[in-house]
């Protein structure tokens, strides 16, 4: 395989960069409205019991909810004639929508549509069933926009605001990422030319990327925040990849000078890496898709793509674009610079990372507690985690659907505008009233109301006694569930939804995880041989979360930083975050050990003895796996600056995952268990010896 990639990239160097070229030029193209066709973020699941209480309605022909909310001032009051009139005329532009089928006024839906004060109301509209929530919320944006006193919100706005806000999120995001990257690369480098490749690597990972997510809109329901996950990642893999391959060629140069060895060892050492890294983090995002959820299984999607390609770009494109620089991969560099590179191209068993190593190797006993201790210590805070929903709030307060979102929960009570709405398949009588009186019993709820019936259908809400996602508003739900009905009774509603969401990734959890840990385990085997480093490289995984977890809880659930920041937390995570997020940190700290694992076992098998493969490999990846991870950090870091509050939540989740296992775990964790578990870091049965043996999975050059 990698002699069929140095045979590609030195043959025709040029003819590969230019037909990549031509290839991104059409994918960017192709690919540049991919924004405009992925969907908002959705965290249903089919399968559960409020998503198929919202199907039964559809299919009768009723609107499951309130789609579109529209706000009204009314200063003199809701009963004077002004306010009246003004109100009539916001329905009648909501009913002038196509898309529109039932509009509901304070006149209709009483006292819980006006507000405690009584300075304003809201008018409440739903869409027909199976109508594009987006294309019905922009042509109300543009239909009301600069109405006085008239504010839009209900997540038919929502969805288009929140679509606006990812482009414009990703657009800064860049923005801020790219010239901090190319600086920070310029540094790690020491070269411009060195320093522009993984920006080159990067863009076109993403723009093939988006072009992916572009063609797999046409199959299938993809969310837009996917965008999300494959520019940060693709600039974050695309950095790594290229700091492994550019770092070993300059090594190769100084051996054996420029040419066709030079790249053959490249691809044969740091090639054979990165695609592992890549197969790493693909399964890892791959487990993303055994979730039901449309934002889980689209990350997932976007991840694997972005990882994927990027490690193609690297092994494909990179090599050639190396063939053609030749030694003038290090120009542009100040000659202090360039006498720095030519020092790191060759390494000695010296250097501060070989005595790092050396000094955690004398104490290794002490060093592994200390630092396993100090994880699990920035971890314990993951125990008092709470999980919510994604709503309206997470917008920035200069949306209207924010300011409408806000102005519910402020003003009105919302436990009557957003109940637990039970879908009864049965008719008004005995039957349905014992139940209702059951229901009026459980403790969760305040009150219940009037039956209402649609066709065939009854429709009755529970007002729940407590906030709308309170954790004694979701035991309603579960208490209603479980009394015994004659008769089919569904529940549906932002509760009953939280409810779901929350088993729902319960349920679909454990196949995941086997996934994620099986492949895994597999792909490293396939690279080392052993059967103990893959054991070992899940429990630092597993110390790395939980720290992360750790201090994303006391971050963005406890409140803290608010204000540096710029959001408002919402008093918990929301609910698909830990997933994404360990599936994505996972998969990086993975990556980061191949990375590490590689040199350290290819100074073994040139017949190093355990202790100093670990310091000659600590000493050759050290400085690049720390550059990696602060360059990481900065490319999804810039997420931060998101106004939507879960996508910082992703962001600096990410980032701290990256640090805490490129620092604490790689410098001090892993080469003290090396140390203290000696040859019996290479164990494997002797079974799978062998069968590692056959598929003869090792490097193709010399340490």
């Amino acid at each position: 395989m990698f002699a069929a990639l140095t045979s590609l990239a030195t043959r025709r160097p040029k003819r590969v960069v230019i037909a990549a070229v031509l290839v991104v030029v059409a994918a960017a193209i192709a690919g540049s409205s991919v924004a405009d066709r992925l969907d908002p973020y959705a965290a249903d699941d089919p399968a559960t019991e409020s998503v198929r209480a919202d199907a039964v309605l559809e299919r009768a022909g009723v609107g499951a909810g309130v789609d579109v909310v529209a706000l009204v001032d009314t200063p003199g009051g809701v009963a004077s004639p002004e306010a009246r009139a003004r109100v009539a005329e916001v329905a009648r532009e909501l009913r002038a929508d196509p898309d529109v089928a039932r509009v509901v006024t304070f006149e209709q839906g009483g006292r819980a549509l006006v507000a405690r004060d009584g300075r304003s109301t809201y008018v409440a509209g739903s869409l027909r069933p199976g109508a594009d929530e987006n294309d019905a919320g922009e042509r109300l944006i543009d239909r009301f926009e600069g109405e006085p006193g008239v504010t839009l919100g209900g997540f038919a706005v929502a969805s288009p605001q929140v679509n606006e806000q990812v482009s414009e999120d990703l657009a800064r995001a860049e923005l801020l990422a790219f010239p901090l990257l190319f600086l920070l690369s310029f540094l790690f480098f020491r070269s411009v030319v060195a320093a522009l490749l993984p920006l080159l690597v990067g863009g076109m990972a993403i723009v093939l990327t988006m072009f992916g997510l572009r063609l797999g809109s046409e199959f299938g329901s993809i969310s837009v925040f996917a965008l999300n996950v494959t520019t940060g990642l693709g600039l974050g893999l695309a950095i790594d990849y290229s700091l492994f391959m550019v770092s070993r060629y300059r090594e190769e140069l100084a051996k054996v000078g420029p040419g066709v060895e030079a790249i053959r060892r490249t691809l044969a050492t740091a090639g054979r890496t990165v695609l592992f890294s890549s197969l790493t983090v693909a399964a890892a995002l791959g487990s993303l898709l055994i979730f039901p959820q449309r934002f889980l299984y689209s990350m997932g999607i976007g991840g694997m793509m972005v990882a994927v390609l990027a490690g193609a770009v690297a092994l494909l494109v990179l090599p050639a674009v190396l063939a053609v620089l030749g030694p003038r991969v290090n120009a542009l560099a100040p000659r202090r610079l360039q006498r720095a590179a030519e020092a790191d191209a060759r390494p000695a068993q010296s250097g501060a990372w070989y005595r790092l190593s050396r000094a955690v190797m004398r104490r290794p006993g002490t060093i592994a507690v200390t630092a396993a201790a100090l994880l699990i210590a920035m971890g314990i805070p993951f125990l008092g985690l709470k999980l919510t929903a994604v709503d309206a709030g997470v917008l920035p307060e200069s949306s209207s659907a924010r300011q409408v979102d806000d102005a519910l929960k402020r003003d009105f009570d919302v436990r009557r505008t957003t109940p637990i709405t039970l879908v009864a398949r049965t008719e008004p009588g005995p039957a349905l009233d014992r139940y209702l009186d059951r229901v009026r019993e459980v403790p969760g709820v305040l009150e219940v109301s009037p039956p209402r019936v649609e066709g065939a259908l009854t429709l009755v809400d529970a007002v729940p006694r407590g906030a709308v996602l309170s954790e004694g508003s979701q035991e309603a739900v579960r208490d209603v569930r479980g009394l015994d009905v004659p008769f089919e009774a569904l529940s549906r509603g932002q509760t009953a939804a939280l409810v779901d969401l929350k088993e729902s990734l319960s349920d679909h959890i454990p196949a995941a995880l086997a996934v994620l840990m099986g492949t895994t385990v597999i792909v490293l085997f396939l690279m080392t041989g052993s059967v103990v480093l893959p054991i070992k490289a899940l429990l630092m995984n597993l110390l790395t979360m939980s720290a992360a977890f750790g201090l994303l809880v006391l971050i963005f659930q406890d409140g803290r930083l608010e204000g540096l920041l710029n959001y408002t937390s919402q008093g918990a995570l929301e609910a698909t975050q830990p997933i994404f997020l360990f599936a994505v940190a996972f998969g990086l700290s993975t990556d980061y050990g191949v990375f590490l694992l590689a040199r350290i076992k290819e100074a073994r098998d040139a017949g190093i003895p355990n202790d100093e493969a670990v310091a000659v490999g600590l000493e050759r990846t050290g400085r690049i796996v720390t550059a990696a991870a602060l360059l990481f950090s900065v490319a999804v870091g810039a997420f931060a600056t998101s106004e939507i509050v879960f996508i910082k939540e992703l962001g600096i989740g990410t980032a701290l995952a990256v640090l805490i296992d490129a620092t604490i775990v790689r410098a001090l964790l892993v080469p003290s268990l090396m140390k203290l578990l000696g040859d019996w870091n290479w164990w494997a049965p002797r079974p799978l010896a062998r069968l590692h043996a056959r598929i003869g999975l090792r490097e193709g050059a010399p340490a």
